[in-house]
């Protein structure tokens, strides 16, 4: 039998296996098998994943989603073929760490959700995946022409309700989209399949519930269909307001996605003063806290009280020195003589700090601010209370000592309790214990799955 794309069974995109969900450890009900030919390949993507009756609640597991959320968020993410993982649905609560040894897969997982948020943006699935051969499952044998590929997934709960997203992505010999499924409460909104390998475009059935039960169309084969349909289809239909509603809720849940890192080494210097939009790798926090003191002076002043706990020595305020060649500079104040020997100045320029220290307060920055302070897609066009920004920090205790990482994942924890801010994380496991301590925080132990 073929799997989507016409990948061979037994290779790559195969589902012979039945699915494992990393909550619970049992098997999500085994998906039905796809018929031969990359032509039919889409219209059977939604039969590898068979539609949950129950979902969860602003991602808490396990509890019956009777009043949809108000902001779209990702509830699941589905690895049906993605690298290391095969066949498991991750379920994601407000804070999810994704722990487990060296080479069990937390990393990838994430870059799995990442790659869904940037197509969701609208990126080039060439920009999304630079080396889409490493994407492939280990041992994946290509079929006779030389194919491969890999399959990634979501659940977005919302005011449409559960809507699910999969994607199936040829990684050889060519990059392209061959199949993508998008569906709610059991019914197909959204089909494309590669019907002419010789043309870069897939094609697409959408669902229109009119005089014509669907409408049919060519879409690009290196774009994302779902984020095209707002585009697309014209919402004259009860079938089509549908699919809008549908698609539309997906594609704020995944354009609501910041991907932190940040990079102490990059962190020390001062940096020139700017429009302070805090970058991936945080490298501008002297611009960003030089534009939070005056903007965001409430925000500014929680972040010292957080500094406090996790940097040494009593921190009285975050401050920021315009220094003579136009740059800016931070600086913790401290209470002078707080350490023994010489009496040291009272302000510590951030370049002094240890790596745990910077990068403890570069996570605390992301989680005390919003879209606004950070630089991705604003979502201007949909108002602040119908979004939730979700935060993909791997290596979330990277050089944190278990002091800081508790009082991090504490913040994280509080913060996030609101429904305005997510987090998925990623943990080793030195601090998988201290995390499962931790109230509101949920762990996805890759080693037992």
């Amino acid at each position: 039998m073929d799997s989507p794309g016409g990948f061979p069974s037994g290779h790559v995109l195969d589902d012979s296996s039945p699915p494992r969900s990393s909550r619970s450890g049992t098997p999500s009900p085994t998906p039905p098998p796809f018929p031969r030919g990359a032509a039919t390949a889409a219209r059977d993507l939604a039969a590898t994943d068979e539609e949950h009756d129950t979902h969860t609640a602003q991602g808490r597991p396990g509890e019956r989603c009777e009043r949809p959320p108000a902001r779209p968020v990702v509830t699941e993410l589905r690895l049906s073929a993605f690298a290391s993982h095969r066949g498991v649905v991750h379920p994601l609560a407000p804070v999810t760490l994704f722990a487990g040894a060296s080479g069990s897969g937390k990393s990838t997982a994430l870059a799995a959700y990442e790659a869904l948020a940037r197509l969701g943006s609208g990126d080039d699935l060439a920009l999304v995946f630079p080396d889409p051969a490493g994407c492939v499952p280990e041992g994946a044998r290509p079929d006779a022409q030389g194919r491969r590929g890999f399959r990634v997934g979501c659940t977005v709960d919302g005011p449409a309700g559960p809507v699910r997203l999969d994607v199936a992505v040829q990684a050889e010999p060519r990059l392209r989209i061959v199949g993508e499924r998008l569906t709610c409460r059991g019914r197909t909104l959204l089909t494309t399949a590669l019907r002419d390998p010789g043309r870069s475009t897939v094609q697409a059935e959408w669902h229109t519930a009119g005089a014509t039960p669907v409408t049919r169309a060519p879409l690009p084969d290196d774009l994302l269909g779902t984020a095209l349909l707002p585009l697309r289809v014209a919402g004259k239909t009860q079938g089509q307001l549908d699919v809008l509603a549908a698609a539309e809720q997906v594609v704020v849940a995944l354009r609501s996605v910041f991907a932190c890192d940040p990079l102490p080494s990059r962190m020390r210097a001062p940096v020139p003063a700017g429009e302070g939009r805090l970058r991936r790798g945080c490298d501008n926090l002297a611009e960003v806290l030089h534009r939070t003191r005056t903007d965001c002076p409430r925000r500014h002043a929680r972040l010292a009280s957080v500094a406090d706990a996790g940097c040494a020595g009593p921190v009285t305020a975050l401050g920021v020195e315009d220094l003579p060649d136009a740059t800016v500079r931070a600086v913790l104040e401290r209470t002078p003589g707080w350490a023994t020997g010489p009496r040291p100045a009272a302000a510590t320029p951030l370049g002094r700090l240890g790596d745990g220290e910077l990068r403890y307060l570069a996570l605390a920055l992301v989680l005390l601010t919003g879209p606004g302070v950070l630089a991705m897609d604003e979502l201007a066009e949909v108002p602040a209370a119908m979004r939730a920004l979700t935060v993909l920090a791997d290596g979330f205790d990277l050089s944190l000592d278990r002091r800081q990482f508790r009082a991090l994942l504490g913040l994280a924890a509080t913060i996030c309790a609101d429904g305005h801010i997510r987090l998925v994380g990623t943990v080793g496991d030195a601090f998988t214990a201290d995390a499962r301590e931790v109230t509101g925080v949920s762990v996805v132990d890759l080693d037992r799955d």
